[in-house]
């Protein structure tokens, strides 16, 4: 019975000893792998604050799936992939297919961009209306102008199918590329073309084009008779993004469906706080909130 008594305990020992450790512990807010879709109009902006997200939490790993809104928007409804950064927030209708397995969607504003318009240098006009896209997407423009976007598929082009209120695109006056370098180099070859480009692509990715980008120009756009930015020409400047005056304007958020307190909702938490902010304010785009600065004001004996 006293060999019994010596012999349990230690079997009970060695068994805790040999037992697997669980991987519950490696995924965290901060930690473990997150698979994140990405509208290719904000991968830019998307690398530089994991950059720094990584910096501060080694254990965080990233897989980006980049891609235009209508190729990357079907990987989440289908549930293949639970957190995506788009330009719009999801319908009720796509929210439907979470919603019925009780997981919820949590989506957050962390930035605003701007679409740019550009034409070439040779081009003499340098402004246009809101009113004057609208009609030439409508195909009911008589200015002879033409907008050219990155391709049939995007965000960008879908931002002004609603801003214009048509579902089909005119027989002229639109034509669809590639790829938002694509726009710059036709932009650049072809006169009388509106180039239509996302702000956010084109101060990160313009030096790579710096031979085709040092031949367009960011044409000033005057808002609709009644609403900000109505009184004269805009540019897609910082300033004018963060105050609302260009009239071109889109929010970018970053939507999660996770449905546990993972690694999705830290960086969502992260990228509206003050060191994502910053990030944001650092390329360009207009930030979520503007951060108070501190000054402190030290008395000299």
């Amino acid at each position: 019975m006293n060999k019994l008594v010596f012999i349990l305990p230690l079997f009970l020992f060695i068994a805790c000893k040999q037992k697997p450790k669980s991987n519950d512990g490696e995924a965290s807010r901060v930690s473990g792998t997150l698979k994140l879709l990405v509208d290719e109009s904000f991968s830019s902006v998307l690398e530089d604050q994991i950059e720094v997200f990584k910096l501060d939490y080694p254990d965080a790993k990233f897989e980006l799936v980049h891609g235009n809104e209508n190729k990357i928007l079907p990987t989440f409804l289908n549930d293949s992939v639970r957190v995506a950064v788009l330009s719009r927030m999801l319908t009720p209708d796509e929210e439907k297919a979470y919603s019925k397995r009780s997981i919820p969607i949590f989506t957050s504003r962390f930035a605003i961009d701007g679409i740019a318009l550009i034409t070439g240098n040779d081009n003499p006009d340098s402004t246009i209306t809101a009113d004057e896209v609208v009609s030439i997407m409508k195909g009911t423009s008589a200015s002879g102008k033409q907008l050219v976007f990155d391709n049939a598929y995007s965000s960008t082009l879908r931002y002004f199918k609603d801003l214009s209120q048509i579902k089909d695109l005119p027989k002229s006056g639109i034509y669809t590329l590639q790829n938002n370098k694509d726009v710059i180099k036709y932009v650049a070859e072809h006169k009388n073309y509106i180039g239509v480009v996302g702000v956010n692509w084109l101060i990160k990715n313009g030096r790579d084009q710096q031979d085709f980008t040092d031949q367009v120009k960011v044409m000033g756009v005057k808002n609709t008779k009644g609403k900000k930015g109505d009184d004269t020409f805009y540019k897609p400047t910082q300033k004018n993004l963060i105050d609302g005056i260009y009239p071109f304007l889109r929010n970018v958020y970053i939507i999660n469906a996770e449905g546990k307190n993972g690694l999705g909702t830290g960086f969502a938490t992260w990228l509206t706080g003050q060191r994502g902010q910053l990030i944001v304010l650092k390329s360009g785009l207009g930030p979520n909130k503007m951060n108070p600065r501190e000054i402190n004001i030290k008395k000299e004996n």
